[in-house]
């Protein structure tokens, strides 16, 4: 240990090139990072995995991110140890929630420097792996819900919402915010989840693999008034019937390039149209979500729990494509 009980070096995970998954993964020991005046050292007690993390690695952002080697993953709960010389929110010993900075990252290790910016308290009661899942799939949910008005504190009359991949990260997250706002949720996922969907509190949910389900039909008839597609295999031609002809919308957090064109050529659109969700929120409404979830309103579903020595499970576990929740590591 360094002076002041500060470690001077760590255990991290990191990835040297792109492309290859969870076997390129390696343990490394290496410096614990420097602050600046703007940021606190946190001891990282859990983290959660996103499609990005695994996305990246494979060349999603290619050539441009990531700088290597690179240590994986934005999304982290832990304890400050540490804080710099501008730090006047948090004091060594809080609980904290941190969504790190995309081109930094750095999740997957024992300790990280973050910034001030992007953390919030954890609220006691609240536990380090829930409050990780949070970050970037709770505020995902939270922007393409708000994106279509929904009232949170339970004012709305509410709307006829279809969810796709409601098993998802971030769909576990968007059914919960749904029902808040009084909306009539429709769900789409795979047979094994069909009961957990229905106890987030779906109104109807939709096994994918069947003639209904690829249709995206509601079994009582009705049309949306919004779709929120969480999957990149949806399709504005498998949407488009399934609006309501009083302006129907389709909310994309996961475009392919079919619906990107969708929303161009629909842009203008008075009736229905396709619009992309691209995240912008941060600290104020990671805050929200954990007031949600300190008052028993919202939940983190977690998928799976992989020890920091198994980091390489939980990415293959994330790259599956059949995670129900979130996957944690847990330091």
């Amino acid at each position: 240990m360094a002076a002041g009980g500060r470690p001077a070096t760590m255990r991290a995970v990191q990835y040297g090139g792109y492309g290859g998954g969870a076997a390129t993964l390696k343990f490394v020991e290496i410096p614990v990072p420097s602050l600046k005046k703007n940021e606190i050292l946190i001891k990282i007690e859990a983290a959660s995995l996103n499609q990005a993390d695994w996305r990246i690695q494979k060349g999603l952002m290619r050539p441009f991110h990531p700088k290597f080697p690179f240590i994986p993953v934005t999304d982290v709960s832990g304890e400050v140890i540490e804080v710099g010389s501008a730090i006047h929110e948090f004091k060594v010993g809080d609980k904290v929630v941190s969504k790190l900075n995309l081109w930094k990252a750095g999740g997957l290790a024992e300790y990280v420097a973050a910034s001030e910016s992007n953390t919030v308290s954890r609220p006691a009661g609240i536990s380090a792996a829930d409050a990780a899942g949070l970050p970037v799939a709770g505020l995902t949910a939270l922007q393409a819900l708000s994106s279509i008005g929904t009232k949170f504190d339970g004012s709305g009359t509410g709307d006829d919402v279809l969810i796709t991949a409601a098993s998802s990260g971030v769909g576990t997250y968007a059914v919960q915010l749904a029902k808040l706002g009084n909306h009539r949720v429709t769900t789409t996922c795979g047979a094994r989840n069909l009961d957990l969907v229905g106890s987030l509190g779906a109104d109807e949910v939709l096994d994918y693999a069947t003639p209904e389900g690829a249709a995206l039909a509601s079994p009582s008839g009705r049309k949306y008034d919004y779709i929120v597609n969480l999957t990149d295999r949806g399709k504005w031609s498998v949407f488009r019937p399934q609006l309501s002809s009083n302006g129907g919308r389709v909310v994309d957090v996961s475009p392919n390039l079919g619906n990107f064109l969708a929303s161009v050529m629909t842009l203008f659109s008075r009736r229905k149209r396709l619009s992309l969700v691209i995240l912008t929120l941060g600290k104020k409404e990671l805050g929200f979500l954990l007031e949600l979830m300190r008052e028993g309103k919202l939940k983190t579903v977690v998928d799976s729990r992989h020890p920091f020595e198994k980091a390489a499970e939980a990415l293959e576990r994330s790259m599956s494509g059949h995670a129900t929740g979130k996957v944690i590591v847990e330091m």
